[in-house]
């Protein structure tokens, strides 16, 4: 079966900022079936005619004004069933040893967590097609290098291309852009009672009937993987 996997990140500085804002690093991403693309794109199109949205939408641009756009975005995605899933990584910044695992290279690190974003929802005898926002590095082969350790972890499925595209040209990263911008914003403790971010991420919360937070692996439809780089059990 063919999967498509949209990506974007909350805080992709966070390694290298001498003035952090944040403790966690969050790297989210959209996965569903390659054949239901048509159909999200035509609902989320369909929405955004509905509130007149006609630039890209993000976490950042959410405001009072467009509160209801967003909220019917997220009911739009828990609509969907399991044909839309969202999971995330977030890397607590104070557990980060650049030196030690990353080469003193924080965009070795940066990317290496997004291969374990990744590889752990790669399963056997599927191809996937993963796109992520386009972010400058310092070296330019970086998802090249990232599609070919998939590939080489998992031997049984098949990666065609890990491919950094515009976010204005995404429906589906403008989404996954909300979605890790919600997590981002609960799991960093950045949300503003009674503000528009706010109802958003309560929003998602209700559908979940939880707050936010760290979930088991086994977690389908919005996974939070809050990894552990201290070790224990």
């Amino acid at each position: 079966m063919k999967f498509e996997v949209y990506c974007d990140e909350a805080y992709p500085d966070l390694f290298s900022s001498k003035k952090p804002q944040a403790r966690y690093l969050v790297i989210g991403s959209l996965w569903l079936p390659a054949d239901a693309r048509g159909d999200v794109k035509a609902a989320v199109q369909g929405l955004r005619n509905k509130h007149s949205i006609g630039d890209e939408f993000k976490w950042q641009k959410i405001s009072p004004s467009k509160v209801a756009f967003y909220t019917e975005l997220i009911d739009l995605f828990f609509g969907f069933g399991d044909r839309l899933r969202f999971r995330c990584i977030a890397v607590d910044r104070t557990q980060v040893d650049l030196v030690r695992f990353h080469e003193s290279d924080h965009e070795l690190g940066f990317y290496k967590f997004y291969y374990q974003l990744l590889h752990h929802w790669v399963f056997d005898f599927n191809e996937y097609a993963v796109y992520c926002d386009v972010k400058s590095s310092r070296i330019p082969d970086r998802l090249e290098t990232l599609r070919l350790c998939l590939g080489r972890a998992n031997l049984s499925s098949t990666v065609t291309r890990v491919q950094a595209i515009a976010s204005e040209q995404s429906l589906g990263i403008q989404l996954a852009d909300v979605l890790t911008g919600a997590a981002a914003a609960r799991l960093n403790d950045r949300l503003r009672p009674y503000g528009a971010k706010s109802l958003v991420t309560e929003t998602i919360e209700r559908h979940l009937q939880r707050r936010i937070g760290k979930t088991r692996r086994t977690e389908e439809k919005f996974n939070v993987f809050v990894i552990e780089l201290q070790g224990g059990w």
